[in-house]
């Protein structure tokens, strides 16, 4: 049964009952993917509490430390990521996790067989301004064997191993956003029933889009050929939207039809998103929901990563245009 047929069927399906639902189709599988999934929307229903009473309490503003990039940490960066880990640790399924909010691997249940990659708060830079701010996750099953420490070969695969990745935006509403490989789903929180309902099955991108997102005020350290495409969107009366969180413009073109954009540049010659927090679970949402991930050079999900925290340069969006900026390149 599809997910529409689901939602015909029912007025109101949860997002554990559809993953209860899906289960079903692989009696093979253990069930601890879809309690990673519970302890995901646990957690994210911690942070959009917090989200939503941060103007009321003293977790806005600097935490006055810094992350691994040597970026300014926020109050409510530090929340977010500690209320993923410990609802993902009490969970007991996982059995390491990396985060963009810490240097090293936190090594959890080494008798679990997935790993966690996340960033806890996209776009924290908004959260002193009440704009949609996030959190991006996906999942990968260990190389190594199951009951041994975790290393580092099982946290730095490539994107194409990913078993499941998703996002949370909170904005005017809340919604998770998951795929696992078969399509991709939205649930919108309905605060009064206290749970994720499915709102968004089977979203598709659009294969051409109006809007384009990419932050203009490097445009003199972009390449050439990027710079030819946006002078080609401004001339095609284009929209530009950008607001600097990767999931608010993510998903705003996952819906409406658009490109996304991270060249290098020259004060950031990798680009500026991580590969494995942010940009490979964005490349499989948009692989899956139709569109195309590329770092201008290489499939996203295709790159090898070095490093927890490595950068690169990412295109993702309307494959059409997608295809068209490349060409460009």
């Amino acid at each position: 049964m599809t997910a529409t047929e689901m939602k015909k069927r029912n007025k109101v399906i949860t997002l554990s009952q559809f993953i209860a639902e899906e289960q079903q189709k692989f009696p093979e599988a253990s069930g601890d993917l879809s309690k990673i999934f519970r302890d995901i929307k646990f957690a994210a229903k911690l942070v959009n509490r917090d989200v939503n009473k941060a103007g009321l309490v003293d977790i806005l503003g600097e935490h006055g430390s810094t992350n691994i990039q040597g970026e300014s940490v926020k109050k409510l960066d530090v929340i977010a990521n500690e209320e993923f880990i410990n609802s993902l640790a009490a969970g007991g399924d996982c059995c390491a996790i990396i985060s963009e909010e810490e240097d090293y691997i936190r090594h959890l249940n080494k008798d679990a067989k997935y790993v966690i990659a996340m960033d806890p708060l996209d776009g924290s830079s908004n959260i002193d301004v009440n704009a949609a701010i996030g959190t991006i996750f996906s999942v990968y099953r260990r190389v190594s064997e199951v009951g041994s420490e975790v290393t580092e070969a099982d946290c730095l695969q490539k994107g194409v191993n990913q078993v499941a990745a998703g996002y949370v935006i909170y904005g005017s509403s809340t919604m998770l956003v998951y795929t696992t490989g078969n399509g991709v789903n939205g649930f919108t929180l309905d605060i009064s029933i206290g749970d994720f309902c499915l709102s968004h099955p089977q979203m598709k991108t659009p294969d051409l889009g109006k809007i384009y997102s990419v932050n203009e005020g490097n445009y003199n350290q972009f390449a050439d050929g990027f710079k030819n495409y946006i002078k080609q969107c401004k001339e095609n009366s284009m929209s530009a939207r950008y607001i600097g969180s990767m999931v608010a413009d993510f998903h705003r073109n996952m819906i409406k039809g658009g490109i996304f954009m991270y060249p290098a540049t020259g004060s950031a010659p990798n680009g500026k998103l991580r590969l494995m927090y942010e940009c490979n679970p964005m490349a499989m949402l948009t692989e899956q929901a139709g569109g195309k991930a590329t770092t201008g050079n290489q499939r996203i999900m295709e790159v090898e990563p070095t490093e927890l925290h490595q950068r690169v340069p990412v295109i993702m969006g309307s494959s059409k245009m997608v295809d068209e900026l490349v060409s460009m390149l």
